[in-house]
């Protein structure tokens, strides 16, 4: 897979991420570059100066440096299972999110928020790409997630093992209103469609955001930051 960026490559190269070569547009110069170059060195990375043009078929806005990696190694649930706190499991469920750009930004929120990892459906999802990977500036690399042939059935053996399913949606409790601490998983429902219809009647209960404004609806990636953000909130007693 090709990655481009400073922060992806950079994030890539520090993270222990298995990288075939990186390509370096040959006009590049300064702290960055020797940065990157005495990390190749280190790792035993081919590296390689070449011209911009040669960077840009590869792929548009690459910032002057673009990676060869291999594809992302999605892992089991159990490993999100086991990743969790003394705070309790904190799980991210995505319902047929489409949009790359939205995939990077959650898994970006999540990384910073210290959510325990990511479950995604294989099919009709996003799967990790060079967009998505950009568009996480990198925090792919520290977030796990797990590709699943089908969330509900993941749901169920998450409710097995005591962990509260939450589906955010419009018409749903006040997330300030809810208790979202302990072992939760909140799932996030598709850009056009939100959460659906079988997968809100698994969940324990339908929580959402209060909407004041004319616009009635937040793009998926800014809903999931202010709901986790808000569980973050509460499950570090702020």
């Amino acid at each position: 897979m090709i990655i481009s960026g400073k922060n992806s490559v950079f994030e890539a190269l520090n993270s222990g991420t298995t990288i075939n070569k990186v390509l370096i547009d040959n006009l590049q110069k300064g702290e960055f570059v020797s940065k990157v170059l005495d990390i190749c060195q280190k790792r035993k990375i081919r590296y390689d100066f070449v011209d911009k043009k040669r960077l840009d078929k590869l792929s548009m806005h690459n910032q002057g440096i673009v990676a060869d990696i291999i594809d992302y190694k999605y892992c089991d649930v159990d490993e999100i299972l086991n990743n969790k706190t003394d705070k309790g499991n904190f799980i991210v469920i995505l319902d047929k999110i489409q949009d790359p750009h939205n995939f990077g930004s959650i898994i970006r929120v999540c990384e910073c928020a210290g959510v325990d990892g990511i479950i995604i459906e294989d099919r009709r999802s996003c799967v990790v790409n060079e967009t998505a990977y950009k568009t996480s500036a990198g925090a792919i690399n520290h977030v796990k997630i797990a590709m699943v042939k089908n969330i509900n059935s993941i749901i169920k053996e998450l409710k097995d093992k005591n962990i509260w399913i939450y589906a955010a949606e419009g018409s749903g409790k006040r997330i300030y209103d809810c208790d979202l601490t302990g072992n939760i998983a909140i799932v996030m429902g598709s850009e056009g469609e939100g959460v659906s219809r079988l997968t809100k009647s698994l969940c324990d209960e339908v929580i959402s955001l209060p909407m004041f404004g004319k616009v009635n609806s937040l793009n998926v990636s800014t809903a999931t930051s202010a709901i986790i953000y808000e569980a973050l909130r509460q499950r570090e007693g702020y």
